[in-house]
């Protein structure tokens, strides 16, 4: 096989059939070197960062998305149908819209609403709310509860836009469908992974609250958001 535009590996193989999947190239490196056995860089085009090892003698991969669907939307429809990943797990950050939630809380992602036209443009899907995988799901929650890591369950708001000028649409949002936080990329990966036949799951963990106003840095981000990684990683 050749490479494909956006990721080097010309051989099968070499990736995982499960691949971990962060926005921050920087925080799949982070990963990697703190979690992974024997990690070897398989990707670094564009900087976009991706690892193979083992994980308690599983074969794992973690690789970057970037930030926004066009960009995980790319990475993850290249992984599943060119490089045989049967599974992608997102471990990403979001913005609790409830006072409940509070800054590191874990989010296991049961529906993803969006008003993206991603999904309508890439494969005529027409509904504005996809699912995750069940069976990963059920698995992601088991871990959890083996890790003794207690999750939020829900639907987020996956959206297009980081710098809405109206700030307070947010609550139209959250009071007409129900999210509990928003994030900017698991409503692409629900669609490839419905286009291709393959599995997707999103865990999140709150960086900042649009309710509050609390927030977290760019550094905690990357290095602080441990327990998602631990229940994605237990999983696989």
């Amino acid at each position: 096989m050749i490479p494909t535009p956006h990721i080097e590996v010309d051989k099968k193989g070499i990736i995982a059939e499960t691949v971990i999947m962060p926005g921050d190239p920087l925080r799949a490196k982070f990963i990697a070197e703190n979690f992974l056995e024997n990690p070897v860089l398989f990707n670094k085009v564009r900087n976009m960062f991706g690892y193979t090892g083992t994980y308690k003698g599983k074969k794992i991969s973690v690789m970057g998305s970037g930030m926004g669907m066009p960009s995980i939307g790319i990475y993850s429809y290249e992984l599943f149908k060119f490089y045989d990943v049967q599974n992608i797990i997102r471990v990403g950050s979001c913005g609790a819209y409830s006072e409940e939630i509070d800054l590191y809380d874990v989010i296991l992602v049961e529906e993803s609403y969006s008003e993206s036209t991603y999904a309508k443009v890439m494969a005529g899907i027409e509904d504005n709310i996809l699912k995750p995988s069940e069976e990963l799901n059920k698995k992601l929650e088991e871990a959890a509860k083996g890790l003794n890591i207690p999750v939020h369950k829900g639907r987020i708001h996956s959206s297009d836009v980081f710098y809405r000028q109206n700030f307070d649409d947010y609550k139209k949002i959250r009071d007409n469908y129900g999210c509990i936080a928003v994030e900017m990329e698991s409503f692409a990966l629900f669609a490839n992974a419905q286009v291709t036949g393959k599995n997707a799951a999103c865990l999140l963990t709150v960086s900042d609250s649009l309710v509050t106003m609390k927030a977290t840095t760019s550094e905690e981000r990357m290095k602080s958001f441990t327990n998602m990684m631990k229940i994605a990683l237990e999983m696989a």
